[in-house]
Order: structure tokens, then sequence, then C-alpha cells
């Protein structure tokens, strides 16, 4: 049993975990880069120790460091968080090792799970459908690509299998771009993840992006806790999730056969822990087996508003070798939640980092609205790392609700020093497809454009050049009804005390 944890994390996710700590309590222990000295989750923990120069590599990637840091703190667990080291089997290994608790999957359900090859045919033994695609273990040459390739049919796509968030990933639509596109493919997932070997998937056209969250415990406990939408995503990269899906609401059916099919595939490995599977789902409503995530999802606080778990308490309590406390019984979706992913980019400059000091921030509040963030006035964003900086949820009775919470909210998040996405997702909400629940994967890059924010933004600038005009002829009449001083150089009013003494 461990009273002490370590967070081998930065940012919001940090804080995130560093609050849930705090109201079990539990000491905390932060780690942190040249970059991040000054950072927020440094100030919140109870300890604070340097990792090193502000490159990744340098700090956050630093298993031995943060290990050594560990014993010396005396923390009895360490929490991943969300990227980094979260999905490395060789690093849950070391802690355990060193006598640690991983809040998070045995290194075993890590491995199973980290190669998506490996995975699909771990699952797909289990009697979980799967994309059709390139089966088995071990790499396959370009000549073993190009062969299969007619046999699974194009469109289709290359995928690395040790990664995501988009790496090492290309779309073929013929055989003849299909050697080029390999090559490439392979050399962005070596430079990524250290692994260029990649596989085949079928490419679902028109298909949503729905994932379910999953609990498991030490006892054999598993539950599902509902689902979210994440097809809104730019360059394999998810903007803004929801939960329920507007696709699944209303069938009942389909919801408890996906959740049923998640516990199948996290018990094919023997997971432990909070975790995540991912779905394409096509148009008719079948469902595929896309990948799980061995960690917390950055997305976690839709499913946390509608069902009232705490996932990040939940994870600390069953490494703490606790059973769930709740049965599939007790998991009930109240209500609709929407998460925006603030970034620091430029909508307006193909969506380009945004670096700089963060000079005033005004984060919205109100009911129903909920924000998670690592950064205040000063803190400076840095090029080193994800150019996420908060996410903004907001939850409603109906999804109109939250629909209405998170155009409120965004108009009241005011963030001045560096440019942010705040505009896309103020855009977004106004899209008639996004509020009627009419989109998939491709809508963002094919039916989605900032072209008409770039329309109202230049509307807005010419009405914000006339208000200034109008303020200053405004301000030219107050000071023209002024009495205004006399040709002499004294004031009127001594003229005036002037005279009156002389009356007397």
């Amino acid at each position: 049993m461990f009273n002490k944890v370590l967070i081998a994390n930065r940012g919001e996710i940090a804080v995130r975990v560093i609050r849930a700590c705090r109201e079990l309590g539990l000491q905390t222990v932060a780690v942190y880069s040249d970059a991040d000295r000054q950072a927020l989750h440094v100030r919140y923990a109870d300890e604070a120790y340097r990792l090193g120069p502000a490159p990744s590599r340098d700090s956050y990637l630093r298993a031995d460091r943060i290990l050594d840091i560990a014993k010396q703190s005396g923390a009895g667990a360490i929490h991943p968080g969300y990227g980094f080291l979260a999905e490395r089997a060789d690093f849950a290994q070391m802690c355990v090792d060193e006598g640690l608790a991983f809040i998070g999957p045995k290194p075993s359900s890590i491995t199973a799970m980290g190669d998506k090859a490996v995975a699909r045919a771990t699952v797909s033994a289990a009697g979980v459908p799967v994309v059709p695609g390139t089966e088995g273990e071990g790499a396959l040459s370009d000549d073993e690509l190009l062969a299969l390739a007619p046999q699974i049919g194009f469109p289709l796509l290359i995928k690395a299998t040790a990664g995501g968030g988009g790496k090492g990933m290309r779309e073929v639509r013929s055989l003849e771009e299909m050697p080029e596109l390999v090559q490439s493919a392979r050399r962005e997932a070596e430079a990524a993840f250290g692994d260029g070997n990649v596989y085949l998937e079928k490419l679902v056209e028109g298909a949503r992006h729905i994932e379910i969250q999953i609990l498991a415990d030490t006892f054999g406990n598993t539950i599902y806790l509902g689902e979210r939408e994440c097809s809104l995503q730019r360059r394999h990269q998810k903007l803004l999730e929801e939960a329920p899906s507007p696709f699944v609401d209303g069938d009942d059916e389909l919801r408890q056969r996906m959740g049923a099919v998640a516990v199948r595939a996290a018990q094919s490995v023997g997971y432990v822990n909070a975790g995540t599977i991912e779905f394409l789902v096509d148009k008719d409503k079948n469902y595929y087996f896309l990948e799980m995530n061995t960690r917390l999802q950055v997305e976690h606080p839709v499913t946390e508003v509608v069902t009232g778990i705490d996932i990040v308490k939940e994870q600390i309590r069953i490494a703490r070798g606790r059973p769930l406390r709740y049965t599939q019984d007790d998991v009930r979706l109240n209500g609709w939640a929407i998460e925006c992913r603030i970034n620091a980019e430029d909508p307006y400059n193909n969506f380009l980092p945004s670096i700089g000091r963060i000079t005033h921030i005004s984060t919205p509040t109100g009911p129903g609205v909920r924000v998670d963030s690592g950064i205040y006035p000063g803190f400076e964003i840095s090029p080193y790392y994800d150019s996420l900086i908060s996410k903004l949820i907001t939850w409603g009775e109906t999804r109109a609700e939250a629909i209405l919470r998170m155009r409120r909210a965004l108009e009241e998040f005011i963030l001045v020093g560096v440019r942010t996405n705040i505009p896309f997702h103020q855009n977004l909400m106004d899209s008639h497809r996004f509020m009627g629940g009419q989109f998939d994967t491709r809508f963002i890059e094919q039916r989605f454009s900032m072209e008409a924010a770039d329309i109202n933004k230049d509307d807005h600038a010419e009405i914000a050049a006339i208000l200034a005009t109008l303020v200053a002829h405004r301000q030219t009449q107050r000071a023209a009804n002024i009495i205004q001083r006399g040709a002499r150089d004294t004031s009127n009013w001594k003229w005036l005390g002037r005279w009156e003494r002389l009356q007397r």
C-alpha cells in the first residue's frame, strides 16, 4: 500500500492527477524539465524534482532518472498520465522490478496491445471483429505488403504498428502509389517510435470513431463506462469529443454489444486498470476493433461528467489493490458532455503552433462548465511539448444544452499572449452538420473549413474599426464640453478668487 505518488508527466494531466491524489489523502511528487520550472503542477505538488533540459528525450522520457527520483522521494507509486512513458511496457516493468506500483495496466497487457498487429490478432482470436487487414505477428516486407494489398482492397491505410497520433500513417488509393507511400510511412514511424514496422488496414469510408472506456480490477471485475464520440479529427488528431455518441444514442442494444465486446477484448489480455477500446463504426452500424489505448485518455473528463465516476481516483484505488466500487448495473449515463481541446495554435494559419508568454487568462465558469488546465498568467508556452494547454468541458441535460453552454463558455474563455484554436471551436459549434450529428472522421478535412470564420473575422475587424471611430468621436465631443483654460496663464478659478478679494 502506497501513500505517495510520483506523477511522471506535465501540464494539465499532471495537475489532474495531483488533485485526485490530494482528495484521496495521498502525497504527490512532481518532476519537471527546465522549461517547466514554474509550471502549475510543480506548484501544486508536495515535492518537486528537476529531471533535466527541456527536450522530452532529456527529461520526461528519462525512465532511469524518474525511477531514481521515486526512490529518493520515497514515492511508492508512479502515475504516467498519457503520452511520454504511459504506454511503454519496459517502463512499467522497471517500476515493478523496483518495487513501485505502476498506476496502469500490467506490462504484459501493454506489450500485447502496444503492437497493433499483435493486438488485432489477439482480440480476433477472442471473437472481437477487426477491420480487414494484414493479420498475424511480426514484420512484413514491402513486397509482402504489396502482394497482400489487392486482397484487402483499396482504399486502405498504411499504419505504424508501434504508435498512434497519425504518425506513420498513409492513405493508399491504388497499387501504383503504394511503394513510395510505404517507404514514407516507414521513415516517419522510425523517426517517431524507433520502429519502422507497418501494417495494412482497410479504409472504412464514412466511418465514425467511437471508443469505449473500461475499468478492470485485480479481482477479475471489468466494466465499461459507455461510449465517447471521437470522430472530429484533423490529421488523425482528435479535436473534440462528446459522450454519449449522437450516432449510438438511442440504440441501447448497440451500446451494450460494443461494451460487451470491449470488455471481452480487455479480458483477452488480462487487462487491469483504466483503458480504452477504440472502434470504427460504418454507416450500417457495423463496428470493428481499431486499437486499445492502455492508459488514461485525454478525453476521459466527458465520461466522468456523464457517469459521475472519477476515473483517475479509480485508477489509484485499483493500483492500491482495491476492488472496483461499481458494478455494470451502477453505470448510468446522465445528460450530455462535450470537450473542446484548447490548443496553442493558429487556426487561421494552417493551425501553426503558437509559442510565447500568457499575459492574461480568464476561464469560463458557471453551471455545467469544467476547465482542466495547467496554465496561468505569466506561464511560458514552449516549443518542446504538445500544443494542448487546456480542456474545456460542458455538460447539459441534452446535447443541445451542452452545445449552448459550450458556445457561452468559448465566448468567456479569454487568453492573451498566444494564439489558440478557440475560434475554430466557435465556428464548429455553429456548423449545422455538427449540430445535427451528421459527421464522420473526414468531416473536418473534407466538409469543414475556416473560410466562414475568416469572413466573420474580416467583418469583426471592420465593425471594430467603426466602433473605435465612434468612441474617439464621442470622447472628442465630451472634451469639447469641458470649460477650457482661458487666454490668461492663470486658471479662471484663480481669477475669480482674486476678483472676490478685490470686492471686499
